[in-house]
């Protein structure tokens, strides 16, 4: 199945919010536990940085989205932004995360992003691993850090950082 990156759309708030649910479903992939709006929640990402994975023959034709979320309006944090990537259920093992990371990856350096990070679950294998392929390195992981509240659990995070070799040196 080819899969092509795409920027995202107004039109694919439909298919984006489906796949983030599966994520809130799944209980590994986010603290949150309401669907947002969609409007509310892409307020809240950079413009320039949002990517939809299209699969062809593939019903829903989605297969996963990546976004990067700055981290602070101050200035001097103009270059770090969240990394966030979903894979929907249907499309898992089928190159869709490594494709839409890629792609984040060449975005987010031609906007001129020096340091990418991410805070993931570990239990979250494929995601640690996903970050690692593409250059991520763990920096530290946050202990009982939240209480989730569907699983009712004090959970662990994972931080992962990516430094541009080529931006801000």
């Amino acid at each position: 199945m080819n899969v092509t990156i795409e920027p995202m759309l107004e039109s694919d708030a439909p298919e984006v919010m489906r796949i983030y649910e599966e994520g809130l479903n799944g209980n590994n992939a986010t603290f949150e536990t309401n669907l947002p709006e969609f409007e509310t929640w892409i307020a809240g990402k950079r413009p320039d940085c949002r990517l939809v994975a299209r699969l062809d023959g593939s019903s829903p034709s989605l297969g996963g989205w990546a976004v990067l979320s700055p981290t602070s309006k101050r200035e001097v944090y103009r270059g770090v932004c969240e990394v966030t990537v979903y894979v929907s259920n249907h499309a898992q093992g089928m190159g869709v995360g490594t494709a839409l990371m890629g792609a984040l990856v060449a975005e987010s350096e031609a906007a001129g992003i020096w340091t990418l990070y991410s805070s993931i679950f570990p239990e979250n294998v494929a995601s640690v691993k996903l970050h690692e392929r593409h250059g991520f390195r763990t920096i530290g992981r946050r202990e009982r850090i939240a209480f989730h509240p569907t699983t009712k659990t004090w959970r662990d995070t994972v931080i992962m950082e990516r430094r541009s070799k080529t931006v801000g040196l």
